[in-house]
């Protein structure tokens, strides 16, 4: 674990979230621990404006939703705290540990380590081994100003690498879909997936197959709805995984050359339109796509 004091990082108060400050500060003076986490302090690094903030909190959920009026208890898998400030919602996340550390949590997994629930609650650095890759391992502390970076994440950064936390094969039996994200993220930042990372996919993708639709679905929009489709799409090619999101055309972009022409026009015609502010649907991308 590396600490970042205010003077050796440049995130400042001022491009966070007034209603995200709001909620750590709460949590805080409740007697609870709260940190900005993840793609927020990701991208604030980065020196780029995060399109959402996150928190992390010693508290439960049931707790969380005590001390905010506005707030909305989410997910059975997953159960996290929405706290609505007119159109923002703030996302708070519990600490989680392990299942093996689970006392009396509420924690599944299958035969293979897939987690089918996740709510085994922990500390702030059981919670930090449990996240999906280096880069999003990042913790901002708004009492002292730190950064708390737990697994050479500003090292990533600086290098450009999305890199799983932990055994890589492990880690996407626990969750196929952290393959998705890793290509999103490639897409997003413009970064390289390290060796491990992309290597152990082969292994692994095909779990994929057992994840729900409709979180797939929830997948596909992040994937090609907020900006970066086209590279999103090459980095789901070049990982060998769109098949599992549309496997019949997959097989036809291997058979005529047009499929490919078409998406690639309607990917690159929606990143364009979200560029320029302007509306866009997943109907025309899944018309497109599905043709």
């Amino acid at each position: 674990m590396r600490i970042l004091p205010r003077d050796e990082h440049i995130i400042s108060r001022a491009n966070i979230s007034e209603n995200a400050l709001k909620v750590l500060y709460r949590l805080n003076q409740a007697g609870h621990e709260a940190y900005l986490v993840g793609g927020g302090v990701r991208d604030l690094l980065l020196g780029k404006v995060p399109k959402d903030f996150d928190v992390a909190t010693s508290a439960t959920p049931d707790e969380v939703k005590d001390l905010f009026r506005n707030c909305r208890l989410i997910g059975r898998r997953f159960r996290l705290a929405h706290i609505r400030f007119g159109r923002e919602i703030i996302e708070v996340a519990t600490f989680r540990a392990h299942h093996d550390s689970d006392d009396d949590g509420d924690g599944d997994q299958s035969e293979n380590g897939m987690i089918l629930r996740d709510n085994v609650y922990g500390t702030r650095d059981q919670d930090a081994v449990r996240r999906d890759f280096t880069v999003n391992c990042l913790y901002y502390d708004v009492r002292d100003f730190s950064v708390i970076d737990f697994a050479s994440g500003v090292d990533d950064l600086n290098a450009r690498l999305i890199r799983v936390m932990g055994d890589p094969v492990t880690r996407y039996r626990e969750d196929p879909v952290r393959i998705l994200r890793a290509a999103r993220f490639a897409a997003k930042l413009d970064f390289d997936v390290e060796d491990e990372t992309r290597d152990a996919i082969d292994e692994t993708a095909a779990g994929l197959e057992d994840i729900p639709a409709a979180r797939l679905f929830e997948e596909v929009l992040k994937l090609f709805m907020t900006g970066h489709a086209l590279a999103s799409f090459e980095w789901l090619r070049e990982l060998d995984v769109f098949r599992f999101l549309f496997p019949a055309t997959d097989h036809l972009i291997d058979e005529d050359e047009r499929a490919l022409a078409l998406i690639e026009a309607a990917l690159r015609s929606t990143d364009t339109r979200i560029a320029e502010g302007k509306p866009v649907t997943p109907a025309f991308l899944l018309a497109a796509i599905l043709w």
